[in-house]
């Protein structure tokens, strides 16, 4: 038994251990908000209403039926057809019946409300779309800032280790006569200023942490982690695409103008279904009753009481709007202005699709710039700081030259990292607007 307690948990303790040493890919966490995401599930729950709202308008195609039943006790004075004489007597009554109407025409608004119910919930499935491709662009931003920021650690700690080991060797330099005192102090000045950027960088990693988990809305902060990696840059060939290639296909496949011309396409329907109040309605009824009675008096059997006394009832009803307080008027003039404000926010959704588009074109444009003289940075940088750490070597320059040679050198490291995935990211909103869903974005 106690064995068997031991192998139970050193299980459980396994399983935790994977739970908290668990590191997420990229495709993890899109996948993993697209499933739970809080934006995603509203832009869900509005979809299934919707589709309700469709099942209400498909409803008004269907006749009404009700059944009413009523059943009541009387006791008081009646009069007794034998002897003549008040009596009081207790008189059980009972009545049903079925009411079934149907609306024969009301101006087509109820097959104005169909098509108005198909509309909306096709921008329903456009909002969720568009709700999708945004959190998928949000988490890849998210996750690539927590890489850029574990780079950049990475690169200040290697930085740290080289000065830390400079410090060995300038004490030697120093106790060797080669070297004065206050090269060795500007050495350890400058492991100090380091050592300030190391807890600087972790605490960018662990906020570039905290950050992606509350939009996965991951709850255990404390042990969120995501794959290290250095990602490569990927469809560089949209970068040498004309702009206007790239608008024509987001005009195209972007949610942005498909939502805006749908909501348009709701708002002449709304016009369609407030002018069918100007119609008469015309409504058929068919209503079948019957009735009960028992007391002293009367002795009649149920069932034939209820053949007896039943009848039926049928006919059109016919409603003629007159004078409403100009309530159908009213509501014809605000479906129109409403059309028109839809018409300006289909303009307005394509100006800021194409503005958009020019902007990310530029600033992809500018970002491959920057990530190319980052990169003709960096090798210069590395060359000067090479040659400064061999002039200090041999003491033909002081340590603050020195310090000064490395810190352009590990700036000029992390510029180009964080101009890489500047670029790498910039790219993919571009291909998002050229066409390419969020979830199949490479990296």
């Amino acid at each position: 038994m106690r064995k068997l307690f031991i192998i139970c948990f050193s299980l459980f303790i396994s399983a935790v251990g994977f739970a908290q040493n668990k590191k997420w890919t990229l495709q993890e966490c899109v996948q993993y908000a697209l499933d739970n995401n809080i934006t995603i599930k509203q832009a869900e729950v509005a979809l299934l209403n919707t589709t309700l709202d469709k099942s209400d308008a498909e409803g008004a195609f269907v006749p009404t039926v009700n059944g009413r039943a009523s059943v009541s006790e009387n006791t008081g004075l009646s009069f007794n057809p034998v002897t003549n004489q008040p009596q009081t007597v207790t008189t059980l009554n009972a009545t049903g019946g079925i009411n079934v109407g149907y609306t024969l025409f009301d101006g087509l608004r109820n097959i104005r409300q169909l098509q108005r119910a198909d509309l909306a919930k096709v921008a329903s499935e456009f909002n969720l779309s568009k709700a999708k491709d945004d959190i998928a662009l949000f988490v890849a931003n998210a996750f690539l800032d927590i890489i850029l920021n574990k780079e950049n650690l990475k690169t200040i700690q290697a930085q740290n280790a080289i000065t830390l080991e400079q410090i060995e060797r300038t004490q030697e330099l120093v106790d060797g006569g080669v070297l004065p005192e206050g090269d060795l102090l500007e050495i350890r000045a400058t492991a100090a200023s380091e050592r300030q950027r190391i807890v600087a960088a972790e605490n960018s990693v662990i906020l570039s942490k905290i950050n992606l988990a509350q939009l996965l809305a991951v709850e255990n902060y404390r042990d969120f982690d995501v794959v290290d990696g250095s990602y490569s840059i990927f469809g560089e060939e949209i970068v040498n695409s004309p702009v206007e290639s790239i608008i024509d296909s987001a005009k195209e496949n972007r949610y942005e103008i498909k939502i805006a011309e749908q909501n348009l396409e709701i708002a002449k329907k709304d016009l369609q279904i407030s002018k069918g109040a100007r119609y008469p309605t015309l409504s058929a009824f068919f209503g079948y009753d019957t009735r009960f009675t028992t007391n002293d008096f009367i002795d009649i059997p149920f069932r034939t009481q209820l053949y007896t006394n039943d009848g039926i009832n049928y006919g059109l009803s016919l409603n003629v709007p007159i004078i409403n307080g100009f309530g159908v008027r009213n509501a014809i003039k605000r479906s129109k202005l409403n059309i028109e404000n839809n018409e300006i926010a289909v303009k307005q959704a394509k100006l800021d699709l194409e503005s958009t588009v020019y902007q990310s074109y530029t600033a992809v444009k500018a970002a491959k710039e920057s990530y190319e003289a980052a990169k003709v940075a960096l090798e210069s940088q590395q060359l000067a700081y090479e040659y400064a750490k061999l002039r200090y070597d041999v003491g033909r320059t002081n340590a603050f030259d020195f310090s000064q040679s490395k810190l352009r050198y590990d700036n000029a490291q992390i510029e180009l990292t964080r101009s890489k995935y500047d670029y790498i990211f910039r790219i993919k909103v571009l291909e998002l607007y050229y066409g390419v869903p969020a979830t199949e974005l490479k990296f």
